[in-house]
């Protein structure tokens, strides 16, 4: 008994003793395994996801409505046919919606060309169509802003020269890119109205230096996509026929 208890002293003793050794981290490697058509996929895999591929493959190339030409935003200088057709799509599609909530009409559009992101190619447009026009996920909002910070919109659109979409207004500069007229719905902007002016969540709060949406009376968040609002419009026409016009000139 005396021998068992001398020999838990000893081992207690021992571990008393020892020291903890620290373990350090001093290198980590790593290997590169390079994903390309020669890596050979999981078939398993490969077969289960198949019938969803496919799916989302058609419901894509699905036609929705046809265009006669191909339609770029870099076909004109300060309004473009595709940039058109975007804001007035934008209006047509948005407008019942924020009149049934609110009982106002919208005044006018205003997107910007950066948001256009393809083209509109010649032949059937189709879902992936719409996809690649506008791939973000920006929602149309309607800020009611007052009539100075409408002139300061116009004064916006004057000194950037781009063709940013708009719809409902009418806008004229000189050689020197100051306005000459500036009109919404074809009358002269009142600095003491309130405007309603539709666009995206993502100009609303300052993109693409737009800062004149703020301070404001109000904001609408209608909780429609721009994308979806083209994809109502496409589902509903048969051929599109989007033009460049005046709404956005320069004068000589």
């Amino acid at each position: 008994m005396i021998f068992k208890q001398l020999m838990v002293c000893i081992c207690l003793m021992f571990l008393v003793s020892c020291k903890t050794k620290t373990l350090n981290l001093t290198k980590i490697e790593g290997k590169e395994i390079p994903i390309s058509a020669e890596l050979p996929p999981d078939q398993d895999i490969a077969n289960f996801i198949k019938p969803y591929h496919d799916h989302v493959i058609n419901t894509l190339d699905s036609t929705l409505a046809y265009a006669p030409e191909t339609y770029s935003k870099d076909n004109g200088t300060f309004n473009t046919a595709i940039g058109n057709l975007m804001a007035d799509v934008i209006y047509e599609q948005a407008n019942p919606i924020f009149k049934s909530r609110t009982g106002h009409d919208i005044d006018f559009v205003l997107l910007n060309k950066g948001g256009i992101r393809a083209p509109i190619s010649k032949g059937n447009i189709t879902l992936r169509t719409a996809y690649e026009i506008m791939p973000f996920e920006n929602s149309v909002v309607v800020a009611a802003i007052k009539g100075k910070n409408v002139n300061a919109a116009m004064t916006y659109l004057s000194q950037a020269k781009s063709a940013h979409p708009v719809s409902k207004l009418k806008l004229a500069i000189n050689s020197d890119f100051d306005v000459v007229e500036a009109l919404v719905k074809g009358k002269a902007i009142d600095e003491n109205k309130t405007y309603y002016v539709a666009t995206n969540d993502y100009l609303y709060n300052g993109g693409d230096h737009m800062t004149f949406f703020k301070p404001n009376d109000s904001v609408y968040d209608l909780n429609y996509k721009l994308r979806n609002a083209f994809i109502d419009y496409f589902t509903k026409v048969d051929t599109i026929n989007p033009v460049i016009d005046d709404r956005f000139i320069q004068i000589k």
